[in-house]
């Protein structure tokens, strides 16, 4: 098959939304319809509503491996992609194939690390896949949902999929419908729900997290709406086929490819090796997502100083996110971070600045004027032009509450 799969993802605010549910909903109707469908994988963590939906569907072997004496069931890529070139008689193609947490790690000795590394082969495939997600997994959000509930979120998908993504469909629930769920029994099993109610499943947490799934979803649409407009002297979009997809894949345009270069933003992300590297990195790809802008990460070591080996380990942590966030980790050396940095956005004809909140030395923080020496203010200074903006760290706000 030549041409890529129609991905669809949907999205909820936590588990028990009824994500796969509604998945599983949809992979029967377009079955109804005749069209060639199957469960590649599901979860249904028990829940008898969930197991009922899948009965009656064709669902694939899973492949078992064994690491460490213990067996576990992971997507059968390799069998997905033979039952696509073996349409059953009566059926339509291509395959459309549900492919349930988009964020499950495989199991150690598995050809791909992630789930969703899977699932982009299949598409690759010519496979269309339903797959589900929680919000909570989206790589950029893991600071802000660590800030909301006081848990680290350890499996996570860049937020690239859903940008390639042709739907994301939020599944929304109100919190208070949710937890009830929860407390009919209907997401974990009753030797569960108090601890679920006394942590995860608190109405204030749920409720943010509705509002980032809504929020990310109108983000979504935003950029659906600038990649549909055509670049001036192309031709209009592709026409649609009585099943909703295009009649000539990879012809529309994607996010911002209709704007001038004259009038792009650009952002520069400096990042250093300690703990807040990753928060600013995090929420200037957010920021640049909103912006449909541009980014580059900047990181400015200083010359004949080797990193200590826990600098080290942060800048691989910082390269490996830069990777996933689908940027590049530039790293300089220079005596002079400023310097450095403004040097960098004139080459690279940055708009945007974005810097974690300084650090004075000890001692000289209550000095009269040391305000002037901190290092937004010498950037702002270097680059008239440029908006310098300070990442802070929004546990330090009055009203946050740490971790119960």
């Amino acid at each position: 098959m030549s041409d890529r799969g129609r991905h669809t993802v949907l999205l909820g605010m936590a588990p028990g939304v009824g994500k796969t549910f509604r998945a599983l909903q949809d992979l029967r109707r377009a079955r109804d319809a005749g069209r060639d469908a199957v469960v590649a994988v599901v979860e249904t963590h028990g829940r008898a509503d969930t197991a009922a939906q899948v009965e009656g569907l064709e669902v694939l072997p899973r492949r078992s491996v064994e690491y460490r004496g213990i067996v576990q069931g992971e997507l059968d890529l390799d069998g997905l992609l033979a039952r696509a070139t073996a349409t059953p008689p009566g059926r339509t193609g291509p395959l459309l194939a549900l492919v349930d947490e988009l964020a499950h790690t495989n199991a150690a000795g598995s050809a791909r690390a992630k789930r969703w590394q899977d699932v982009d082969v299949a598409l690759a495939a010519g496979i269309d896949v339903i797959s589900t997600v929680n919000v909570q997994h989206l790589e950029s959000l893991n600071d802000r949902v660590a800030e909301l509930t006081g848990v680290r979120v350890r499996e996570t998908v860049p937020d690239g999929v859903l940008v390639a993504a042709e739907d994301v469909v939020v599944i929304d629930l109100p919190p208070e419908a949710l937890l009830q769920r929860l407390r009919d029994g209907q997401i974990y099993p009753a030797e569960r729900i108090s601890a679920a109610l006394n942590n995860f499943f608190r109405i204030e947490q749920l409720t943010a997290l509705r509002e980032t799934a809504l929020l990310q979803a109108a983000e979504e649409v935003g950029a659906r709406r600038l990649s549909a407009k055509p670049a001036r002297g192309t031709h209009p979009p592709p026409a649609r086929q009585a099943d909703g997809r295009s009649a000539h894949r990879g012809e529309g345009t994607r996010m911002g490819e209709d704007v001038a270069d004259a009038v792009r933003e650009r952002i520069l992300v400096l990042v250093s090796a300690n703990a807040s590297g990753q928060r600013v990195l995090r929420r200037a790809w957010r920021s640049a997502r909103r912006l449909r802008a541009e980014i580059d990460v900047l990181h400015v070591r200083r010359p004949g100083r080797p990193p200590t080996a826990l600098q080290e380990e942060r800048l691989d942590g910082l390269r490996g996110l830069t990777a996933l966030l689908g940027a590049e980790l530039i790293v300089v050396e220079d005596d002079e971070v400023d310097v450095a940095a403004a040097r960098v956005a004139r080459e690279r004809g940055s708009t945007y600045l974005f810097v974690g909140v300084p650090q004075p030395p000890r001692g000289l923080d209550r000095l009269p004027g040391r305000g002037r020496d901190l290092l937004p203010v010498r950037l702002w200074r270097r680059l008239p032009g440029v908006d310098v903006r300070v990442v802070s760290d929004r546990r330090d706000r009055p009203d946050h509450h740490p971790e119960r």
